[in-house]
């Protein structure tokens, strides 16, 4: 494993954090309403400590 491919997985884990956090801001801002129509307290709760911890990320070696 070369040190650009592990480069490569640790900056394609924070972009991916930061397009969950960017997701959660914008859906948060909702109205309630909308969001239980979506079910988002729910979604939230659920995908919390992925979101927290980058190693829980599932990287594909592809």
């Amino acid at each position: 494993m070369s040190m650009f491919s592990t480069v490569g997985r640790m900056f394609y884990a924070y972009a991916e954090m930061r397009r969950l956090s960017r997701n959660e801001r914008i859906i948060a801002a909702l109205p309630p309403e909308i969001q239980k129509d979506i079910g988002w307290p729910d979604a939230s709760a659920r995908n919390r400590a992925a979101r927290r911890n980058p190693r829980s990320l599932q990287l594909s070696s592809s």
